[in-house]
């Protein structure tokens, strides 16, 4: 039997949930998504530029459940990027917190 999962902290609603590549039919794109919780890992990472550590702390996880969580949300973006693809930020296993 599979162990439940702990919701994660997330301190920030995306104001915006879709990003697509300019110029490209929305009917011809392919989507990504990317669930919040992944969205609150590369915000806290990469823009508020906090450590592993205190990133995990923060959204109430494991340093290697918020490595796998950063690693899978690069990813998906780097693959919208590279290949055309629109973004849409959905879903997760999260609780939304106030600052």
């Amino acid at each position: 039997m599979v162990r439940p999962r702990c919701l994660r902290r997330v301190f920030s609603n995306p104001e915006t949930t879709f990003f697509k590549p300019a110029g490209i039919k929305m009917s011809q794109l392919e989507e990504v998504v990317v669930s919040v919780d992944e969205f609150e890992a590369v915000r806290l990472k990469d823009f508020e530029n906090l450590e592993q550590a205190d990133c995990a702390k923060k959204m109430n996880i494991s340093q290697p459940t918020f490595h796998r969580l950063i690693v899978s949300a690069r990813k998906k973006i780097a693959e919208a990027i590279v290949k055309g693809k629109a973004i849409k930020i959905h879903g997760g296993n999260f609780r939304l917190y106030s600052k």
